[in-house]
């Protein structure tokens, strides 16, 4: 890698507000706002509206969608069989 090019690659703490989670990585985000996290040190933090915690798909609070019901539901309001009239 070229030196002075790059961005500098940093521990950040993401955290997610509404599920309450923070998780610690790295990465070349920054933040003007800091937290303390639990070994002491004060972090950048940068606040994520979902992750893992609050997704839908990773807490099994997903729904299905029933898409042959919508079919149907669009035939009988607008009937079948109307092309080439």
């Amino acid at each position: 890698m070229k030196p002075g090019i790059h961005p500098a690659y940093e521990p950040v703490v993401f955290r997610d507000r509404a599920a309450d989670f923070a998780f610690l990585t790295r990465s070349t985000a920054t933040s003007d706002t800091t937290v303390e996290w639990e070994d002491g040190r004060t972090y950048p933090v940068i606040d994520v509206e979902t992750s893992s915690a609050s997704h839908p798909f990773y807490t099994g609070t997903q729904r299905i969608m029933d898409t042959a019901g919508r079919v149907e539901r669009f035939e009988r309001r607008y009937g079948r069989g109307r092309r080439g009239r």
